[in-house]
């Protein structure tokens, strides 16, 4: 039987708390958010910190690491204008998706950089993103700044409540999506990504 090893956040570095946790909560689903900020400057970007929260009402959460102490673009356009676009990485924009994630100035967009084409979206101000098969239109629901040991500000954490749904009819068969051709990506370590691989059913106990 191998043995288990044990740690204590205390006794490890930062960069060692990252790893372990990015390299066992495997796969993650990868949101593309759009926002937009007070001068009209369309940000993307890709985030793995990224799940549902619940679908009544459906809300996502989104965790966005600071830098020094200070939101990213993403966070603070989030908190200003309170609306976000969050789009479904997948295989056919997953290089595009990759570039977005560049670090550029507030008032530059990584739209000029990924070749993605802005959307108009239908119950927010903020474009969503044309070349991805699913959009969920969202508000800001709550907001929640993440402090460490040393009491810095590291990570916003956003509750996003979705208010409009954009479904690629092509992925799209009775009311249910169809994870074949949706054929989204998922995050790993390091600059690994992975596709749905094997899929099997296990019958939930009544």
């Amino acid at each position: 039987m191998n043995k288990i090893l044990n740690f204590s956040p205390e006794e490890l570095t930062e960069k060692e708390k990252k790893k372990f946790l990015i390299g066992s909560v495997i796969p993650r689903p990868i949101a593309l958010v759009s926002t937009m900020s007070d001068a009209g400057v369309v940000n993307v970007a890709p985030f793995s910190y990224f799940n549902i929260v619940t679908y009544n009402p459906p809300m996502f959460s989104i965790a966005v690491q600071r830098e020094a102490g200070e939101s990213k673009d993403t966070a603070r356009n989030v908190l200003e204008n309170k609306e976000a676009v969050v789009q479904v990485v997948d295989m056919e924009n997953v290089e595009a998706t990759n570039k977005s994630s560049a670090s550029l100035g507030r008032d530059e967009s990584e739209l000029d950089i990924s070749g993605f084409t802005p959307v108009d979206s239908k119950a927010v101000n903020v474009p969503g993103v044309k070349e991805t098969k699913v959009r969920f239109e969202t508000e800001l629901y709550e907001s929640v700044i993440i402090y460490n040991a040393d009491n810095i500000a590291t990570t916003d954490l956003l509750l996003l409540k979705v208010k409009h749904y954009h479904i690629d009819e092509s992925i799209y068969h009775n009311g249910y999506i169809d994870p074949d051709k949706l054929d989204a990506v998922s995050r790993l370590a390091g600059n690994d990504y992975a596709e749905i691989g094997n899929m099997f059913t296990v019958e939930r106990p009544k």
